[in-house]
Formats: C-alpha cells, sequence, structure tokens
C-alpha cells in the first residue's frame, strides 16, 4: 500500500486491534508494519542524501502512535536542516563508513601480501572504482543496488580489474559482517548482479615452438649483454622472468648445481630448488665476469645496480625479431616435454613449480623427483643448445 499524505490516518483503536500483515500509513512517510506473528512496529520513510531509506522508530506498544508521530516530526525536522539521521545513528552506534571500513580491512590483510604491488593494488581498485560510490556510505547500508551501480561502467570495459573490484567489496562486506557492523553479506555474484557476459578474451603468452628453439639459441649465445645472459638462463631453466631477473648469487649453490628460489620471489609462495645442467653453469659463469664486485644479483640492470626489467627481456626479443615473450619458453619446454620425451607430466610440472593437485602423490614425490628433473634440464639443455653441454 502506497503511502497517503495527511495525518491521522490510522487511530489508536486500529493500531491496537489490527492483524492484517503489512504495512499500514499514517502519513509523513510513517507506518505501521505488522508482521505476519503479529508483531508490531513503526517505521518511517524518508528520503535523504539522495537516497530513500526507513527508519526504525521501535515496536507497539512500547512505542504508541502519538509517540511515533513525535518522532517522525523530529526526524523531517533534522532532515529539513540538513542532518542525515540514517548516518547520525549509524556514527552513534560506532559504524565506519565503507572507505573506513576498507581501510581497516587492509591494515589486516597487509602483512600477507607476497609483494609491494599487489598490496599497493588491492587498496588502489577500491579506491578509483568503489570510494567515489559507495565509499561515504555506513557500511552497513551498502546494498547489491549499490555494487551493481559501482560495477557497472568497467564490467565489459575492463573485465580483469571489475572482477577484482567485486572481489575485494564482497571481502570488505563480509569482514563487516564479522565485525558486528552488518547483518548480513549481500549476494555479490554476477547473475544475482544481473551483470552482462564478459568478453571471453584468454591472453595466452606467446610461446615459440620447441622445435625452434636451439636455432634461436644460437643466435642468443651470439649476442653480448647481461640481458642475453639472463634470457639464455630463463630458457635453460623454464623459470619465471622475475624469478631470473631477482637471482641473486647466494641462491646458487655451484658445487651442487643448484638453484633455489626463496617463498618470497615465487609465485606460489613455497621456495623451488633448480637442478642446474651444464650449460646453466657455463651462463652463470659469463655472468660472473661481467659482475661488479660486490654485487649481489646475478644479473643487475647495467649501471644501475638493480634487477633487469622485465621490458629489458623484451626489448632483446623484438630486437631480434620475435614475437614471442619471455614466460612463452616455459610453454616450449613443456611442450617439447610432451611431445618428445617420456618424462612423467608430474616431473615438468615440479620443474615449473606448478603444484601436483594430489596433495599425498606431492608429498610422497616431493623427496624422489629431484634427481629425475636434473635429468630432465640436461635433456631440456642439451636440446635447446642442439647437442651442446648439458
Amino acid at each position: 500500500m502506497g503511502e497517503t499524505r495527511g495525518r491521522g490516518r490510522l487511530s489508536a483503536r486500529f493500531v491496537e486491534t489490527v492483524t492484517r500483515a503489512g504495512r499500514h500509513p499514517d502519513g509523513l512517510g510513517l507506518y505501521l508494519h505488522v508482521r505476519p506473528s503479529g508483531s508490531k512496529s513503526w517505521v518511517v520513510r524518508v528520503q535523504s542524501g539522495g537516497r530513500r531509506r526507513d527508519i526504525g522508530l521501535g515496536g507497539y506498544p512500547k512505542v504508541g502512535l502519538a509517540t511515533a508521530r513525535e518522532l517522525t516530526l523530529a526526524i523531517h525536522d533534522r532532515i529539513a536542516r540538513g542532518i542525515d539521521p540514517v548516518a547520525e545513528r549509524r556514527r552513534a552506534r560506532g559504524i565506519p563508513t565503507f572507505a573506513e571500513a576498507a581501510r581497516r580491512r587492509f591494515a589486516e590483510l597487509a602483512p600477507t601480501f607476497r609483494n609491494a604491488k599487489h598490496r599497493a593494488q588491492w587498496i588502489a581498485t577500491l579506491a578509483a572504482h568503489a570510494f567515489p560510490h559507495v565509499g561515504d556510505l555506513p557500511v552497513d547500508a551498502v546494498t547489491e543496488a549499490d555494487v551493481r551501480r559501482l560495477l557497472a561502467p568497467i564490467w565489459t570495459a575492463t573485465p580483469e580489474t571489475a572482477r577484482r573490484v567485486r572481489q575485494r567489496v564482497a571481502d570488505v562486506l563480509a569482514w563487516a559482517r564479522a565485525e558486528g557492523w552488518r547483518p548480513d553479506v549481500p549476494d555479490l555474484s554476477p547473475r544475482t548482479l544481473k551483470l552482462p557476459a564478459q568478453p571471453k578474451a584468454v591472453r595466452h603468452h606467446a610461446a615459440m615452438p620447441f622445435d625452434a628453439v636451439p636455432a634461436f639459441m644460437a643466435r642468443l649465445a651470439a649476442r653480448d649483454g647481461v640481458a642475453a645472459l639472463a634470457l639464455r638462463f630463463l630458457v635453460l631453466t623454464a623459470a619465471r622472468s622475475g624469478e631470473v631477473r631477482g637471482m641473486t648469487w647466494d641462491e646458487v649453490d655451484e658445487a651442487a648445481r643448484l638453484w633455489t628460489v626463496p617463498a618470497a620471489r615465487m609465485k606460489a609462495g613455497r621456495a623451488h630448488v633448480v637442478p642446474l645442467a651444464g650449460a646453466a653453469l657455463l651462463v652463470l659463469a659469463d655472468a660472473r665476469r661481467l659482475a661488479k664486485a660486490g654485487s649481489a644479483l646475478v644479473f643487475p640492470s647495467p649501471g644501475r645496480g638493480v634487477p633487469l626489467s622485465d621490458m629489458a627481456l623484451t626489448k632483446l626479443l623484438r630486437d631480434m625479431g620475435e614475437t614471442v615473450t619471455a614466460h612463452g619458453f616455459r610453454s616450449s619446454f613443456r611442450d617439447w616435454v610432451a611431445e618428445r620425451t617420456a618424462f612423467p607430466p608430474e616431473v615438468a610440472e615440479m620443474a615449473l613449480a606448478h603444484a601436483i593437485p594430489d596433495r599425498v602423490e606431492a608429498a610422497y614425490r616431493r623427496g624422489q623427483l629431484l634427481e629425475k628433473r636434473r635429468e630432465l634440464m640436461a635433456a631440456w639443455a642439451a636440446f635447446a643448445c642442439g647437442g651442446g653441454p648439458a
């Protein structure tokens, strides 16, 4: 039933005896809410801050008709004077705004991020895409409709960013519920929010066919400079670009022919041991000859004492006329294992620092695969170097 203008629509007798469930209007947005259970309470509906709000005034008979009308007039008076009665109540209860809640949540999460970039991105995406829409709202007032409105402009334009914003907004609201600041967490699934399907743009790192790797490595070996050495080492170890570029000498045990990448520099957050074939050790020997005395980095940016940038490897590939990516050589390696060798798939997966799905199987094999991986990396080096030292 819609609101009817005017006063005095309800009588004390009606309020006392009505049993029909629903909202019964009295005027000025005041309603008597009768629940199916028979309980009764007062609600006043107002427009405040550009939003329609329902404000509870208490249950009947504790709050009678006359008192409910007085409270309604007081609320309208506050609104007329520019005071938001809903925000006023929430402040009194200590409920933070969404932006305040997000920053508190971020302060808890910050120590768990693996690197500064991910840490900065978490709060930056919310500041850019959520705070302008819901940042000033009390965290218990954020609705599914609010989240839909903030996601709609970016959902198909920047799908990955939009997905991250949705996940982080949901995380903040779930955290607020755990803190007792929300009664529930809205369903923010794309289906519930009626968001359109996102474009299916699956990006793969451009990879070189493995048969082309030996000829490429021969050309690469003829080039001078730290970037060329780093790229050769990356191919020979099937490692990620960041792992190679950030590599330090204290991670290398040349006697044991092992390179141990610490957990802090691994994507999965677990230390990774890489067996080094002879060709990889020769690259390290060349890197030592180029290194400045006292340099901790194996492949420092020339003259700067910092790790090579990823762009340095990309530029080298482009200068050589290649359109592949450095990361794509991991795919070249994996395809070679599958098509040209009899090594079990889990050996290749561990060489790439991928997790073996079956935890029991992974635990059983963790200590047994190093020698098999050593054989695998030696075979890959021999192939990649066209029959050279392994």
